[in-house]
């Protein structure tokens, strides 16, 4: 699963560590939806890099190095569907919050 979620980057040098690193543990996926979501997450958990990230992020308070940032988030819609079907296929739950009438628009 992760060699198929990394494939992007099979033939970069970091591969073999990148693939070692995230199946070293056990791993939290989640789909996070709702207005602007993947703009709202990337901005919660900040640059690549722990170093660039904004004060405050999940990389900038909790990261030191680019290979070891803790945490994944989809760059844009084409690649959420794409990681979603991956990781979940027919396994996703969905279901209306009662707080959402008074949430979303």
């Amino acid at each position: 699963l992760a060699r198929r979620h990394y494939a992007v980057h099979e033939s970069r040098p970091f591969f073999a560590g990148l693939i070692e690193y995230i199946t070293s543990a056990p791993v939290v996926a989640m789909v996070v939806e709702g207005t602007n979501a993947i703009a709202v997450v990337r901005n919660t958990v900040g640059a690549t890099k722990p170093a660039e990230a904004a004060p405050g992020t999940i990389r900038a308070d909790f990261g030191l190095e680019i290979g070891r940032n803790l945490v994944h988030a989809s760059d844009g819609p084409e690649t959420a569907a794409s990681e979603i079907a991956l990781w979940f296929g027919e396994d996703l739950v969905d279901w209306p919050r009662a707080a959402d009438p008074w949430i979303f628009e």
